[in-house]
């Protein structure tokens, strides 16, 4: 869910503390996965700022994030385009692979980023490209003749860098281009957790212990390898943070907690019509379980709660006289209250 209200970061606070807890104030949870893409995001950033001619040549750390669906991985993203201020665009590797030109896909996707920046061929090159469901290009998958592994090669390039023409006359370099890519990967938790653990480090002091299993839970190569990702696709996303699977009691804090919270934005179009909108925990609890019951995360939370909401916002309107809206139960009808 996004907010206009959103702030691009001046220069000299872009930290990974502050990008962060700015991502805190949309994204629910999902810290550890917050804290992996901030420094990725910040070390990016920061060299592109202090590139100079004579400096060690620094490899683009390009990003993987892996969870279920309607975890907040686009979510993130997209915040954080706020938050930097550059071009950001998303697109489905599905729909790369179900397109019999994937270079011109390619080509039309970069153009959109440039559309995004106005125009400006410096700032699009500076730009992210969000590309999901790159879990469903693993090799031996085909879609309408174009094979997975075939996606994967074409992407290749300009995901580490190329001059590519678009738009017949123009020409941008994706060589400072952040790609994140991301996808739910199902079935990968089964090699991870057959994958060879690290076993260097011999010791029995707990913050040691403590950096193994970090070592051992992470995803590693040698696992998206066996998933179907080709060894070159994965090798240009060195960065790879984990989403968790969203519980009740989360979808009940999305609901609620952030700044452009479905809640904050209800309360906000009543507050515009003269009207204070009061939902108890029990109705948002109901919304939870229901959510859950779908198993597609915060995605299907939005409709659930604007179809409670539907019968009010059609009232209101009408109904000059009514001050207040209480709804109790998703079960139950709202109460309307007028001025005492």
């Amino acid at each position: 869910m996004e907010s206009s209200s959103k702030q691009a970061a001046p220069a000299n606070k872009l930290t990974p503390s502050a990008i962060t807890h700015y991502l805190g104030q949309y994204v629910v949870g999902q810290e550890e996965a917050k804290r992996i893409l901030s420094v990725a995001v910040y070390s990016h950033y920061r060299k592109l700022g202090k590139r100079r001619p004579d400096s060690v040549e620094v490899a683009k750390t390009n990003i993987l994030l892996i969870g279920p669906t309607g975890t907040g991985k686009t979510l993130m993203c997209e915040t954080l385009s706020h938050f930097l201020s550059v071009p950001f665009v998303t697109a489905n590797a599905t729909s790369l692979a179900q397109s019999k030109y994937v270079n011109e896909e390619i080509e039309a996707l970069l153009l959109r980023l440039l559309e995004k920046a106005g125009g400006d061929i410096a700032k699009a090159q500076r730009g992210i490209v969000f590309i999901d469901e790159v879990d469903k290009l693993k090799t031996g998958t085909e879609q309408q003749g174009v094979s997975g592994e075939r996606v994967q090669h074409a992407m290749l390039k300009i995901m580490e860098g190329t001059s590519v023409r678009i738009g017949g006359t123009q020409t941008i370099d994706t060589t400072n281009i952040l790609f994140i890519c991301a996808g739910a990967f199902v079935g990968l938790e089964s090699i991870t957790a057959n994958s060879q653990a690290y076993g260097f480090i011999a010791t029995s002091q707990d913050d040691n212990q403590k950096i193994l299993d970090r070592l051992n839970s992470r995803v590693k190569p040698t696992d998206l390898f066996k998933f179907g990702l080709i060894p070159e696709f994965a090798g240009r996303l060195p960065i790879i943070a984990n989403l968790e699977s969203l519980s009740k009691e989360f979808l009940v804090k999305i609901m609620t907690e952030p700044r452009n919270s479905i809640y904050n934005q209800f309360r906000e179009m009543l507050k515009d019509e003269g009207v204070e909108l009061v939902i108890e925990e029990a109705a948002f609890r109901q919304i939870a379980e229901m959510a859950f019951e779908y198993k597609v995360g915060a995605r299907s939370v939005r409709g659930i709660f604007e179809e409670m909401l539907m019968p009010v916002m059609y009232a209101i309107p009408d109904r000059p006289e009514v001050r207040k809206v209480v709804i109790r139960s998703l079960f139950e009808e709202a109460e309307l209250l007028t001025a005492s």
